[in-house]
C-alpha cells in the first residue's frame, strides 16, 4: 500500500470512527450557510455548567445567524481528537474546542488545516487560525469571594474544585482574595476532587468533599468542579449551608442554598466567535472576557435575591469598578506561572 493510500485509509478509518461515536457528522449540510463543528469537554453539553453555557451561546447563533451547527459530545479524552478530524476533514468553516483539555488535540489539527478557522476556549493556541478565548474567572471569584465572607457567620468558607491544575488555582486565589478583602481573618478551607479528567464528573466526591468543610465549620462554599458541583449542592442542602455556582447561573438549581453564580459568560464568547467569522471578522490570538465587557460576573436574580443585602451588593458593585479601572489588582495564578 503506498503513503498515499495509507493516509486515505487512516482518514477513512476516523471519519467512520467519529460518526460511530455521534461527533456531528450527517450526509449533508445545508448549501451557502456557515458550517460550525462544536466539540464539547467530556462532560458533555448538559453539564449545567461549563458545557452547558457553551452550547446556550451556539443555540443562540443557530437562532439569529444563517448558519449550520453540528455537535459532538466524545464522552472519553480519547474520542476529542476523532470528533474534531471529522469536523475538519469534512471542511467546516469553523471549529471550536470546547475545554482546555482540547488545546493540543486543537492545535495539532488546527496545523494541518491552516485554511479553517478553529476557537478553543480556556487555553491558548499560538496559531494565526485559532481564536483563543480567555476568561478572567480570577475577577469574578473575587466578588463572589466577597459575597461568601460577608454572608459567612462562622468565619470560615470552602472552596472545591474539580481537577487540581492552574485554571482552577485560578478561581481559588481570586475567591480567597476577595473574602480577605472584606474580612482579613477569614478561613478558607480548599479541596479538589482528583487530578484527572474523571474530576469533573464525579459528584459523589464533590458532594462529599463539601460535607467534610460544611462539618468543619464553613458555612458558604464556592464551587468550580464542572458536573462534580452538583453534588457540593446536594450537601448545601443537607446541611441547610450555603453554595456558590460557577461558569453558568445555577442559582435554580437549589433555591435557596446558592448564594450566587461566578457566571463566566462561555455563551458571548461562543457566540461572538461564530459571529466574526460568519462576516468574515475572524482573527486569531487571544479574545480575553472579563468584567470590563461582560464577560465575567455574577448572578442576581429571583432565586438568591433574598439572600444578598443591598449593602452588600453596593459593595461588591463598588469593588467592581475599582477592579475595572484597575485600583485593585486581583492576583492571576496563570499569570504568575510564566
Amino acid at each position: 500500500m503506498t503513503q498515499r493510500a495509507k493516509l486515505a485509509f487512516f482518514l477513512f478509518i476516523a471519519l467512520a470512527w467519529a460518526i460511530s461515536l455521534g461527533c456531528g457528522y450527517t450526509p449533508r449540510d445545508e448549501a451557502g450557510k456557515l458550517r460550525v463543528g462544536l466539540v464539547f469537554d467530556i462532560g458533555g453539553k448538559d453539564d449545567k455548567s461549563f458545557n452547558a453555557a457553551a452550547w446556550e451561546g451556539a443555540k443562540r447563533a443557530k437562532r439569529e445567524l444563517p448558519i449550520t451547527l453540528r455537535h459532538a459530545e466524545p464522552g472519553e479524552p480519547n474520542n476529542l481528537e476523532p470528533c474534531m478530524r471529522a469536523f475538519a476533514e469534512r471542511g467546516y468553516d469553523l471549529i471550536i474546542g470546547i475545554g482546555f483539555a482540547q488545546g493540543p488535540v486543537l492545535a495539532t489539527v488546527a496545523k494541518e488545516y491552516p485554511n479553517l478557522h478553529f476557537a478553543i476556549v480556556d487555553a491558548v493556541v499560538d496559531l494565526p487560525n485559532v481564536a483563543s478565548l480567555v476568561f478572567k474567572e480570577h475577577e469574578g471569584s473575587f466578588l463572589v469571594g466577597m459575597m461568601a465572607a460577608r454572608a459567612s457567620k462562622t468565619g470560615k468558607i470552602g472552596f472545591v474544585g474539580g481537577m487540581d491544575i492552574p485554571l482552577i488555582r485560578k478561581f481559588a486565589t481570586g475567591y480567597e482574595e476577595g473574602a480577605r478583602y472584606v474580612n482579613p481573618n477569614v478561613i478558607v478551607l480548599k479541596n479538589f476532587v482528583g487530578i484527572t479528567d474523571a474530576a469533573w464528573n464525579n459528584p459523589g466526591k464533590g458532594k462529599e468533599l463539601a460535607k467534610a468543610q460544611y462539618e468543619a465549620g464553613a458555612d458558604v462554599v464556592f464551587q468550580a468542579a464542572g458536573n462534580s458541583g452538583i453534588g457540593v449542592f446536594d450537601a448545601a442542602e443537607e446541611n441547610q449551608k450555603l453554595a456558590i455556582g460557577v461558569d453558568a447561573n445555577q442559582n435554580w438549581v437549589k433555591p435557596g442554598f446558592v448564594l450566587t453564580s461566578m457566571v463566566k459568560r462561555v455563551d458571548v464568547a461562543v457566540y461572538a466567535i461564530i459571529k466574526e467569522a460568519l462576516e468574515r471578522r475572524f482573527r486569531g490570538g487571544l479574545h480575553a472576557y472579563g468584567l470590563e465587557n461582560e464577560g465575567i460576573a455574577y448572578a442576581l436574580d429571583d432565586y438568591n435575591r433574598p439572600l444578598i443585602s443591598s449593602d452588600v451588593l453596593r459593595e461588591v458593585d463598588a469593588a467592581r469598578e475599582k477592579i475595572i479601572r484597575g485600583e485593585i489588582r486581583v492576583t492571576d495564578y496563570m499569570a504568575n506561572l510564566k
